[in-house]
């Protein structure tokens, strides 16, 4: 791709060790703005929190005249079209992973690229849905696994990639954007945003 610099505007860890698997050199400049939601629908949701996290290192950036490709991302996790964010505490987190227990979920990522060019700037936004169906937990195994405090920083109270993991009975669609980016997906849409911006 034609691009000088990629930017992933994220400080999440996980993010950063999924975009590495893509193989191209990138700096990580997190989105300090403030998060707006003004949609209802979760897929138009997580691009509209994507394209805001995107936009603010963007507009930080728009002065240079190199070529630079902003990436932002933004999860969220529906149960019962409810969203769940990150619990408040550890009675938030064993209220919300009661509710997925022994039920299929959704977890939604939103993915906005920006293409910063000499006094041009183009956006493209998608996103990505997941089923995840959990095994039914027992009271005990929940306050075991809250207890770990791996749920405290994560939507939906839970991490698929670590300790969480035994309880996943399955999951419909791409396991990396449970994890926080489809990495898969984001490779063949800049693929194609490359070959349309240098058309």
């Amino acid at each position: 791709m034609k691009s000088n610099r990629i930017i992933l505007a994220s400080a999440s860890p996980r993010r950063k060790e999924l975009l590495a698997r893509l193989g191209a050199e990138f700096e990580v400049i997190p989105s300090g703005g403030e998060e707006v939601i003004t949609k209802e629908i979760p897929s138009e949701i997580v691009m509209e929190l994507a394209a805001q996290k995107a936009g603010t290192v963007a507009e930080e950036l728009k002065k240079n005249t190199e070529h630079i490709l902003i990436i932002g991302a933004d999860t969220i996790v529906v149960n019962d079209g409810k969203i769940l964010g990150k619990p408040a505490d550890e009675a938030d987190a064993c209220r919300m992973l009661r509710s997925l227990s022994g039920k299929t979920h959704q977890v939604y990522t939103g993915v906005c690229l920006i293409r910063l060019e000499t006094e041009k700037c183009e956006k493209h936004t998608f996103f990505e849905e997941t089923d995840v169906t959990f095994y039914p937990m027992t009271e005990e195994e929940i306050r075991e696994y809250v207890a770990t405090k791996d749920p405290l920083d994560k939507a939906g109270a839970y991490g698929i990639q670590g300790v969480c993991g035994k309880y996943i009975r399955g999951i419909q669609g791409d396991y990396n954007n449970v994890v926080g980016l489809p990495v898969a997906r984001l490779y063949h849409e800049m693929l194609k945003i490359s070959r349309d911006w240098n058309e």
